[in-house]
């Protein structure tokens, strides 16, 4: 069992973590990925979990310029302006990999265990999507190269959401019962859109800091 253990702690060779990065916010008013928490850049927390997660790591923004200092390579969306969905769709292009784990740049408390676990189940699916608190979570799925053909026909139609190809596609739902196993839906997936929800976020971190 030790053994074992060791072993699943070691980083994923076969999935690539891909982080969205975006840029400026209109409902937050800047670019999220540079806000501080507890003194360290969101992004930069974001890329030293995904690090520890999987040994290859993107990140997919409208520019690389801001974010080489990161030391992942930085991609580009192939069209710019289309949201998530265009960024997963970039994404799913250039990963190494069949198969990516996505995350929003924004959601601070990624939980190693709920990814790892999501990333066990995948089985032949072709994606693995949470349900939070607050419904479906896109921006904290698994996605393979099977979902880059509706997500073109998507993006070709001009409708933007990303649950919209989900009923073209395998998908495995990871519950709420689920997740509880480790960590609370009401805190894992949140993310940051206006001021008060990064008040929210901040004071959780310290509130978590405490125990």
């Amino acid at each position: 069992m030790e053994g074992n253990s060791r072993k699943r702690a070691e980083p994923y060779d076969h999935i690539t973590g891909a982080i969205l990065a975006g840029g400026l916010s209109t409902r937050y008013g800047q670019n999220k990925a540079f806000l501080e928490l507890a003194g360290i850049r969101l992004i930069d927390r974001v890329v030293a979990e995904m690090k520890k997660i999987f040994r290859d790591v993107i990140l997919i923004a409208n520019e690389r310029g801001h974010y080489e200092y990161l030391g992942v390579p930085v991609v580009e969306d192939v069209i710019k302006g289309l949201g998530p969905l265009g960024a997963i769709y970039t994404g799913l292009m250039r990963i190494s990999n069949e198969t990516g784990f996505f995350v929003a740049c924004d959601m601070p408390f990624i939980n190693a265990q709920l990814v790892r676990y999501m990333v066990d189940i995948r089985d032949n699916y072709a994606a693995v999507v949470p349900s939070g608190a607050a419904g479906i979570e896109p921006l904290h799925a698994i996605y393979t190269r099977a979902c880059l053909a509706p997500i073109k026909d998507l993006l070709n139609a001009q409708q933007y959401q990303v649950r919209l190809f989900y009923e073209r596609v395998s998908v495995r739902y990871v519950t709420p019962e689920e997740i509880r196993k480790f960590v609370s839906p009401q805190t894992a997936f949140l993310n940051i859109n206006t001021p008060d929800e990064f008040a929210r976020v901040q004071r959780l971190k310290k509130n978590r800091a405490r125990r």
